[in-house]
């Protein structure tokens, strides 16, 4: 008996024949093959014999009484049982035509009398595989339709998933952000109180920094979680690029201490310092990379290497800047690379710290394949790893990035029509700052608290502008401005009454600024995010009111004083500077270094002012470095040029 034969041994076959020699002969040869065989003599006898108990194959006999072969096919093929069973027709007629017949009705094969046994065997052989293979694909997309069934209820998880969390993350960020809007505005309105202590008003800027550090922090969650859900786009700004990483570097400074390691930004001389790219995700993309390399070394190091490649002299070319990533710390098992980036995947170092989602490396190659470029990892276990990516900028000019201080508006200029603006928000804070912010220069304020009161407002007052939140019980922001715009329709028609629109300005949370069209939809003329600034409110106003403002007057910044200014960025020293920095005189050094130490500030600049005009860069830092009170940039950069020096 062969192999495949004795895979099929257990098959069951049922003859149908009304010769009992002939059914006899057959069903002892096939019995000898280890089939397990039953016969039937008639058409309804095989009926009902294969419908009790379903054979593998069935052998079916064309010429017979009561029902012939072809009555009884049909019936097997009409039953939802047998539908399924193959069978081969058995008969002594030669012709064509009942050959064709039977294959219409369903046959799976045709042998002709008188039979040679190798040739039933093969045949039955031949459709016992196929019958068996046709299980197992059957079985097989079963299986598959269940997995499909599956994925797809996971895949409704977790977009129902998704939904929740950005429906609470819009909550969140609603919840955040309106304090933050408090905080910053009420700080902005109390520092144009000119008779503020100037204590006072430097205790208002650092509160002022560190709100907007703090909003800088809650928008990159929500850029994050839009990377999560597929909805991010490119944003470019101009932006200061050396401000982005001294944020970076005093973000990771303290993490870099606990795991005792060495951080250091290198950043080559020719990197310009105002560059024009999505600064949101080219800031997420070095997060994710220094937050992991400080996660997974520990009495090591972390180097952030920058530089410029492809620099052309044309301005509005496309350039590329290279940045690397490196630590000396637990590295990364070859076949880990390979999935590295994908999503939710991690490391066994990246389990073991029980840290993180893996989404950080899957958002981050996102985010620099949106911005151009690519990214790259090596790796070697037990010694470390190095990240390396570009991404495409533009280079700008610090014309063109807001860095310099904006003029304050105090007053509306006289002889222009005194125009009504509402304000429109539930939370008490938000509405008190900008009716404060706006009564201050001249224009007349009301508010109110919920969609309702707004629209009864505007009936009763009418109203040139209206700053009107989106989230608000009661009614909502969007249901009031849609009925304030029915009614305006509705008095022009029926009222014949001509009246100047409405303006109506969306107040919404930075996770809505992708519903843009439905914002515009609903009737808004325009959207600003919260918190709002003093600069947005006065701009958006000017751009729909005619209106005209009296500026505090700032002092006059000389040539001097902006003396190439990357020098004066936030907080870097720079190359040149730190240059001029190791060439003083080490007792001058020190003595810099102890002033600064003690906050002794009329010593520092006086120790400046000795400063020679040869070293202007130097010069430039350390008084801007002075008027914004880091004094710990001064300790730092004047122990790095004492070096080895013992400081006494």
């Amino acid at each position: 008996m062969n192999g495949k034969l004795q895979q099929l041994h257990h098959s069951k076959i049922l003859i149908v024949d009304d010769s009992i020699e002939e059914m006899q002969m057959l069903s002892a040869t096939l019995s000898q093959y280890g089939y397990t065989v039953r016969g039937a003599s008639a058409g309804s006898m095989a009926l009902k014999a294969a419908h009790a108990l379903p054979p593998d194959l069935i052998l079916l006999d064309i010429r017979m009484p009561d029902l012939d072969g072809y009555e009884v096919c049909q019936k097997l093929k009409s039953d939802r049982v047998t539908c399924d069973i193959p069978i081969i027709f058995l008969s002594a007629i030669q012709n064509v035509d009942d050959k064709i017949k039977a294959f219409k009705l369903g046959g799976a094969d045709y042998i002709t009398k008188p039979f040679q046994v190798e040739e039933v065997l093969a045949r039955i052989e031949n459709q016992l595989i196929i019958r068996r293979l046709s299980q197992q694909l059957k079985e097989q997309n079963h299986k598959l339709k269940i997995e499909i069934e599956e994925r797809r209820k996971a895949e409704n998880i977790a977009f129902r998933a998704y939904q929740t969390k950005n429906e609470f993350l819009a909550r969140m960020s609603h919840e955040l952000q309106t304090p933050l809007n408090s905080i910053l505005g009420f700080t902005q309105i109390m520092s144009r109180d000119t008779d503020l202590k100037l204590e006072h008003q430097e205790y208002l800027k650092i509160i002022n920094n560190s709100g907007e550090y703090l909003l800088q922090l809650i928008n990159e969650v929500l850029e994050i979680s839009k990377a999560e859900a597929g909805i991010n786009t490119i944003e470019e700004k101009e932006f200061d690029f050396y401000y982005l990483l001294d944020s970076l570097e005093e973000i990771f400074k303290i993490k870099a201490v606990k795991n005792k390691n060495k951080l250091s930004f290198i950043v080559a001389a020719d990197v310009p310092q105002y560059i024009k790219t999505d600064d949101k995700k080219l800031r997420i993309c070095l997060l994710n990379l220094i937050d992991n390399a400080l996660k997974f070394t520990k009495n090591g190091s972390v180097n952030l290497r920058v530089w410029q490649e492809n620099r052309s002299l044309k301005k509005d070319d496309a350039q590329y800047l290279y940045f690397e990533v490196e630590d000396s710390g637990y590295g990364i098992a070859e076949e880990e690379i390979i999935k590295l980036f994908d999503a939710f995947v991690q490391t066994e170092s990246g389990k073991k710290s029980t840290q993180g989602t893996g989404l950080g490396l899957n958002i981050t190659r996102k985010f620099v394949e949106m911005l151009g470029g690519k990214i790259q990892v090596a790796s070697i276990l037990g010694k470390g790893s190095l990240f390396k990516f570009n991404v495409k900028f533009t280079a700008s000019e610090r014309s063109q990035v807001d860095t310099l201080e904006i003029p304050q508006v105090i007053a509306l200029k006289p002889g222009k029509q005194v125009y009504k603006i509402l304000v429109v928000d539930d939370t008490k804070e938000s509405r008190l700052w900008l009716l404060k912010l706006l009564e201050s220069v001249g224009f007349e304020v009301r508010s109110a608290e919920n969609g309702k009161d707004a629209i009864t407002t505007w009936e009763n007052w009418h109203p040139h502008l209206i700053w009107m939140d989106t989230r608000m019980p009661v009614i909502n922001g969007y249901e009031a401005t849609q009925q304030i715009r029915f009614k305006e329709v509705e008095r022009q028609t029926d009222m014949k009454i001509v009246t100047q629109k409405t303006i109506i300005i969306a107040l919404i949370n930075s996770i809505n600024l992708n519903n843009k069209q439905e914002i515009l939809a609903a009737g808004y003329d325009d959207f600003v995010p919260k918190p709002l600034t003093e600069v947005q409110v006065f701009d958006r106003i000017a751009k729909f009111l005619d209106v005209s403002y009296i500026y505090k007057k700032i002092p006059i910044i000389s040539n001097k004083d902006l003396i190439d200014n990357k020098y004066l960025s936030k907080a870097r020293f720079n190359i040149e500077a730190l240059e001029e920095l190791a060439m003083m005189p080490q007792g001058w050094l020190k003595n810099l270094y102890y002033a600064s130490s003690v906050v002794d500030e009329d010593l520092v600049n006086s120790l400046i002012a000795e400063i020679s005009n040869d070293k202007n860069h130097l010069k430039s830092t350390l008084n801007y470095l002075m008027k914004n009170f880091q004094l710990d940039r001064i300790i730092e950069f004047t122990k790095k040029a004492l070096g080895n020096e013992k400081i006494n």
